[in-house]
């Protein structure tokens, strides 16, 4: 018989970013880091708002 784990949680604390030598480092939960580009943190950054914005639209649609 094979147990599935637990499916992961989302986390309720964001991540801190910081620049250092000209990169963008983001600290996250648990000890998690990632080192990026300029450009990868940009890319990150936009991508992280329309994702946010649409999470937002559908909890909304399903809170209502």
């Amino acid at each position: 018989m094979t147990i599935q784990p637990n499916p992961p949680q989302p986390r309720d604390d964001p991540g801190v970013a910081s620049a250092e030598n000209g990169v963008v480092i983001l600290d996250g939960p648990n000890g998690m880091a990632v080192t990026m580009t300029v450009n990868a943190a940009v890319k990150t950054g936009q991508s992280l708002i329309a994702a946010a914005r649409l999470a937002e639209e559908q909890a909304s649609r399903r809170d209502s």
